[in-house]
């Protein structure tokens, strides 16, 4: 099962809104087969699985390890279970329950109808763990939540409000990659005019989020880089709001765009405005969640480097050891460290 977790990484950043799913093929205690879900709509990690056995005469005397319930239901693809079953494998581990409401145990009993000895609940914390994001949105109908900050030792995250290195190379890396691996990245107006971010993956390879920017009365120059087209932006503003340079309405172009950098009308590759209910400067009109209630605190990654009254930024050892640190968590959670 830790190989299944291992493989269903590979999948990281690709296969949302799916979960990351991986396979593995046993036959007389040795791995014939392994595979993973490679991206949304593809073939799942059992399809993949199976499919690399080369002796398929061995699979009737074979068992399955997959780290998430397979799933018994048409998608865009045909259920797992049902190959599961036509192949003749004799019994499948599970990691832990989908509980995608067209899943949700279901799969387990298609294949215990047909006579498929079922285990489930194998590395079951691990399995939950690795898709985190997915459990989320699907049980209590949210995004997972991932607060990201860099700060001094002596807790700052700027100098006197203006920006101010704090993250080094490597650590800039690892924010790259993160971003590969999540939906969207979100910012406020004050760190996008600060800061003037382009929140895309330039240091690591992969898809790059959805930037989403909160600016409640549409004051951001279009000449910011989040405005650039090399990336999905959406903004949230208040309702009524106008771009603070909108020009006059012969000057919005055959896209629908407007001085301002602000896309009225979505369009792939450019701004969209989710126009909403948003606070205001004081914060009134805030409607917030109790994560601890929900059962889900989101993460934290928080990123120190020396204090600022020290008069530095926090060196290279300061990167490796932070980069390194990550890598020891993933390892933890693989079971190899």
């Amino acid at each position: 099962m830790r190989r299944c977790i291992e493989l269903a990484m590979m999948g990281s950043g690709h296969v949302s809104p799916n979960p990351m799913v991986g396979a593995v093929v046993v036959c007389d205690g040795r791995i014939i087969g392994e595979g993973y879900h490679r991206r949304c709509g593809g073939p799942h990690a059992e399809v993949n699985a199976i499919n690399s056995v080369a002796d398929t005469s061995l699979l009737p005397r074979s068992e399955i390890y997959v780290s998430l319930e397979p799933c018994a239901h048409f998608g865009k693809t045909p259920p797992c279970a049902d190959l599961i079953i036509s192949k003749g494998i004799r019994k499948c581990y599970v990691g832990c329950l989908d509980p995608f409401g067209k899943v949700d145990g279901k799969g387990i009993q298609k294949l215990r109808a047909a006579g498929v000895e079922v285990e489930v609940g194998i590395l079951e914390d691990e399995c939950r763990e690795l898709n985190r994001r997915f459990f989320t949105s699907v049980s209590l109908g949210r995004p997972y939540v991932i607060l990201k900050w860099a700060q001094s030792a002596d807790g700052f995250i700027d100098k006197d409000f203006e920006p101010a290195r704090i993250s080094n190379h490597y650590t800039e890396i690892l924010n790259h990659k993160w971003r590969s691996e999540e939906d969207a990245i979100m910012v406020g107006a004050n760190t996008a005019m600060r800061d003037n971010p382009s929140l895309t993956c330039r240091l690591w390879p992969g898809r790059n989020p959805l930037r989403v920017v909160i600016d409640p009365g549409l004051r951001l120059a279009k000449s910011l880089r989040l405005f650039d087209q090399s990336a999905r932006t959406a903004v949230i503003c208040r309702k009524g709001a106008e771009p603070a340079c909108a020009g006059e309405p012969d000057d919005e172009d055959e896209r629908g765009e407007r001085p301002g950098g602000v896309l009225q009308r979505g369009i792939d590759g450019g701004v969209q405005v989710a126009v909403a209910d948003v606070a205001d400067e004081q914060g009134e009109a805030v409607h917030q969640r109790n994560a601890e209630e929900e059962g889900v605190l989101p993460d934290e990654l928080r990123q120190r480097q020396p204090a600022f009254r020290e008069g530095q930024a926090g060196g290279a050892e300061d990167g490796r050891a932070y980069a390194q640190a990550h890598a020891d968590a993933q390892r933890r959670v693989l079971g190899r460290g």
